[in-house]
This record gives structure tokens, C-alpha cells and sequence, in this order.
């Protein structure tokens, strides 16, 4: 005799439902961006000219540039709810740079000391700072996605570049810290302090020293 099969709950009922919609649901979707291929899509560029909003003169010395790559692995959960239905994960490698600079700007007149037979110049700059992170999109990319149903199910409907905007903003503040610890200021310095002994015996002085402070 075969065993009866146990009559399911109202709550199951539901449940199996719900999923048996969603399942649905996203094969449509899927099947209607298919389309895409079968059509095809052309894409057009009806961007305005770019506008110059404003202009500022640069005084800074870009003495030292580091290259950095990182590896983010950035996951995203929600409470009661397993990671295959609600929940990302996305290992993201960043490659950027860091500049370091000294902002010659910040000389004043007190800073800069020459002898009278103009022979010997003694010059107090500024410490070399770290220029803002730049994320290079050319060597920059996604290695993995992992998304649960309902996520991709909301990337149907709309782009959603929130996690890809995460990523790239968790990387380009990991490069940040990495240029912190690389020792490229002090390189920036002995850069800048190379480039001008060089400028001022070139133009006969003899005796040049170069400091830093605040």
C-alpha cells in the first residue's frame, strides 16, 4: 500500500506559492531581456558639451606617485533571512593611485632666506601631503557576484548601483590607508628637495638647504 502524502498547511501552501510566483516572475524577466539579442540594441551618446564651471592656478609640486591594488571582499546581509533569497557578496580588486605633493603655495616671504652675494639660500617649506585617491576604472573590476533572489530580482527593475558604488568607494578608502603607511611623503620631500638644489645650482648658488615643518 502506498503511504498517503500528509495534506500541506495553509502556511506551506503559502510559502510554496510565493516561490512558485517568484520563480515565474524571474524567468519572464530574463526571457523578456533576452529579447536584446534577438533584436538587437543600439546605443547613443546625446551628451551636452562639457561647461567650465571654474578655473584655480596650482601651486603644488607633485614630487612622488604611488600605484596600490586591493582586494575588496565586501558582504552584505539581512537578519532572519538566508543569504540565497536576501543578501550580496562582491569580491571587487581596485587598482589606483596616490599622489604626494608639497604645496609651494604656502611659502611665505620668511620661509625663503638668500645671502647678499646671492651664493647660499636657505628655504622652509611645507610637509608633503597625500593628494586625494584616484580608482583607475581601466584596472579596476569585479571578480565575483554573489546575490540572492530577491536582489536580482530588483536588478530587473532598475540598475541599483549602490553595491557597485560601495565597493569602489571601500577600495579607493583602502588605497588611502595604504599610501599613509608606504613612506610616500618623505620620498615627496627628498624629491622636492633634489628638484630644487638642482634649480638654484644651476642658477650659480653654492649652498642650498632645504627643510620642512608645519
Amino acid at each position: 500500500m502506498m503511504p498517503r502524502a500528509l495534506p500541506l498547511t495553509r502556511w506551506a501552501k503559502a510559502v510554496v506559492a510565493v516561490v512558485v510566483v517568484l520563480v515565474l516572475v524571474f524567468t519572464g524577466l530574463r526571457l523578456f531581456h533576452q529579447l536584446d539579442d534577438v533584436f538587437g540594441t543600439e546605443t547613443h551618446d546625446r551628451s551636452g558639451p562639457a561647461l567650465l564651471k571654474s578655473v584655480r592656478d596650482l601651486s603644488r609640486y607633485d614630487a612622488a606617485s604611488g600605484n596600490f591594488q586591493v582586494v575588496v571582499d565586501l558582504e552584505k546581509d539581512t537578519k532572519y533571512l538566508p543569504d540565497a533569497l536576501r543578501g550580496t557578496r562582491t569580491l571587487y580588486v581596485g587598482a589606483g593611485s596616490v599622489d604626494a605633493y608639497v604645496d609651494l603655495g604656502k611659502v611665505d616671504d620668511g620661509d625663503v632666506r638668500v645671502n647678499d652675494d646671492r651664493t647660499s639660500a636657505t628655504l622652509k617649506l611645507p610637509h608633503a601631503r597625500l593628494a586625494t585617491p584616484a580608482l583607475d576604472a581601466d584596472r579596476s573590476y569585479a571578480v565575483s557576484k554573489q546575490r540572492g533572489l530577491l536582489d536580482r530580482l530588483g536588478d530587473l527593475f532598475s540598475d541599483n548601483p549602490n553595491d557597485e558604488r560601495a565597493v569602489r568607494k571601500l577600495a579607493t578608502r583602502h588605497i588611502g590607508d595604504a599610501a599613509k603607511s608606504s613612506g610616500l611623503t618623505g620620498r615627496a620631500e627628498r624629491n622636492t628637495t633634489d628638484m630644487l638644489k638642482g634649480l638654484l645650482h644651476s642658477l650659480g648658488f653654492k649652498d642650498v638647504r632645504v627643510s620642512y615643518g608645519t
